[in-house]
């Protein structure tokens, strides 16, 4: 059948799972075809997958894009989107967020219930993927939260061109920001787009001067290695790293301000709070923060790529 939105519904075709797939295919496509390609791999477009209790998003079958509990919509189910929350250990009030890469949503619904005053735009360059927000439960565009589509690099850099006078358009092109999320994915990993010194530049003359990056990293070691170096040549090596354990992730902080240097001793007296009001483990977070950046997590994960 065709599910609502002009959604192709078909059973799931993996025997070890149940539910549906959700596709943006017309009614008369080929469904053997179509379940067939996504069986083997060869499927190049974004698919849900719906089992009554979890969507989830996917670009391809190595990676899990995005992941809803369909009675907690705006949790974050996945460990490393919890993990990248801990920017709130460094900003504890943002006003304003940029989150490149939207995917199912789960940091933007989370952000706009958990942080009020703040205004979010979370830009995302497949149409397909924006099409998903109301399966995803995304709240509509409003005064505080947009969707924009777009590619990261090249809204960044429209931004800057808008900054530097050389375009013109709406004000809130020009917005610089108190943290700026990364998470850019295609369906072969880290969107080559945000893979150059440019971007990174771009990210960081984005960044309010308290700004924070935080980027999710994964897929191979050298592939992390080199997004870290691309990210110390805009932000020097003021960087911290916290793992994510089992998923291979890599959550990376840097800081607009190169001589920030974390209050260890009162961000761990604020954790405690934190997780009482967001939900998140945010003690372990800061302990591991804090221990990566005594041992040299950074040099051990640039390490890697030798």
């Amino acid at each position: 059948m065709s599910a609502d939105g002009g959604l192709l519904e078909l059973p799931n075709p993996f025997p070890t799972e149940y539910g549906k797939v959700l596709l943006h295919e017309p009614p008369g496509a080929d469904r053997e075809a179509l379940l067939e390609s996504i069986r083997n791999g060869s499927y190049d477009k974004p698919f849900v997958a719906d089992d009554g209790d979890a969507r989830t998003l996917y670009f391809s079958l190595i990676y899990v894009q995005s992941c809803m509990r369909i009675a907690a919509p705006d949790a974050l189910e996945l460990a490393y989107t919890r993990k990248m929350m801990a920017f709130l250990l460094f900003h504890t009030n943002p006003r304003s967020l940029l989150l490149l890469g939207l995917g199912g949503g789960s940091l933007a619904k989370f952000c706009h219930r958990h942080l009020p005053l703040a205004r979010i735009a979370a830009v995302e360059i497949s149409p397909q993927v924006i099409a998903f927000r109301e399966l995803f439960c995304l709240p509509p565009d409003d005064a505080r939260f947009r969707v924009v589509e777009a590619d990261a690099a090249d809204y960044l850099a429209a931004a800057r061109d808008k900054r530097a006078g050389h375009q013109t358009g709406p004000k809130e092109a020009c917005e610089r920001y108190d943290v700026i999320m990364i998470d850019a994915f295609d369906r072969h990993g880290l969107a080559s787009s945000i893979s150059t010194p440019e971007f990174y530049a771009d990210v960081r003359a984005a960044l309010l001067p308290r700004g924070v990056l935080v980027c999710n990293l994964a897929g191979l070691r050298e592939e992390r290695a080199a997004h870290l170096e691309l990210m110390m040549t805009a932000f020097g090596d003021n960087l911290l790293v916290l793992p994510v354990e089992d998923d291979g992730n890599e959550v990376v902080f840097a800081f607009r301000d190169a001589a920030f240097e974390p209050r260890w001793r009162w961000i761990n007296s604020q954790a405690q709070a934190m997780r009482s009001r967001y939900g998140l483990d945010f003690p372990r977070f800061a302990a591991k923060l804090e221990r990566g950046s005594k041992l040299g997590y950074l040099q051990r994960s640039l390490g890697g790529a030798a």
